[in-house]
This record gives structure tokens, sequence and C-alpha cells, in this order.
């Protein structure tokens, strides 16, 4: 007997392995099919406050609560636990002062990694680089994950993927 594929509604999108909860729900809000452009509004609709806006901007004290998730789960038809791996895990310590980011991974797969904001995360495992948190062609600061359209620079253009050649090595 064949299990039927889940019903999702037509806004569903599918979150990447191990994307911040920031960039998914950018990805989310600049779909065609949403008219919710800021994450107070998708917040409210889910009927959460304003955690959204607080989670975008890595700030996860409190964490997202069971109810709060279910909630967002059931407004956009994403599952609890995929929601839930788009936040870091219980008590690890996040950078939310500045965004980070591998160049070489976002290259390969354009998108941030919950992992990069993590205060343990010194660097890239896989590459081997230091993460960048500012543009190194003008030195403005790596926007929050939720505003990347383009994944470029908002000062200069410079695009993310091309930040690879001027990221260091790091041991």
């Amino acid at each position: 007997m064949e299990t039927e594929a889940p019903q999702h509604p037509p806004w569903y999108l599918e979150p990447f392995e191990g994307e911040s909860i920031s960039h998914y729900f950018g990805r989310f809000r600049r779909q065609e099919v949403i008219s919710v452009s800021t994450p107070s509004s998708l917040s409210k609709a889910a009927g959460i406050g304003t955690a959204l806006s607080r989670w975008e901007k890595f700030r996860f004290n409190p964490r997202p609560t069971q109810k709060e998730l279910e909630a967002m789960s059931k407004l956009i038809g994403v599952e609890v636990n995929k929601l839930e791996a788009l936040c870091p895990p219980n008590g690890v310590a996040m950078v939310h002062r500045s965004t980070r980011l591998c160049a070489v991974c976002y290259r390969e797969a354009p998108y941030h990694r919950i992992e990069w904001q993590f205060q343990s995360t010194e660097g890239c495992e896989k590459h081997r680089l230091r993460l960048i948190s500012r543009c190194p062609a003008c030195d403005e600061k790596i926007p929050l994950p939720f505003e990347w359209k383009e994944g470029s620079c908002q000062r200069c253009g410079m695009k993310f993927s091309s930040m690879a050649k001027r990221q260091k090595l790091y041991d």
C-alpha cells in the first residue's frame, strides 16, 4: 500500500539542510504567492506576537516554545521538526551582532547555515576557512540573512560567492 505525500499549501517552501531560520523566512516572504512582507505580520498571523522578528536576528532568549513552533507550522505548512531544525540546538550561544558566512559553502549552495552563527563556530570546518562578517571589498557588514535577495553586498554589490577568494585560512 502506497503512502500519500503530505498535502502542502501553495506557499509551502521546503527548508534546506542546516538553513538558518532567518534565511528561511526571508525566502518564504519573498515568494510571489505570499503577501506578508514583514516578520512581525507573519508572527502575528501565527498568534505568536513578535517572536519571529527576534528569531530572524538570532535572538533565541527565550527559545522558541513548542506552542510557538506548532502555531507557525500550522500557518505555513512546514512540519514542527523542520522548523525546529532551523533554530540552534538548546543551550548553543549565538553571534547576533554580525552575520557570518563561508563564501565557498555559499557558492556551492546559496543559503545561510545556522551553524555559522554559533559562537563556538570559529570557521568553516569543511573548507578550513575563516567565516566572513564584512564585505572584503568595501567593509560593509554582511546583512541579516532574511535580507539576502541577491546574495551580494548591499553597498558595493560584490557577490557573496566571489568573496571566497578573499577568505583566509584558519587552523
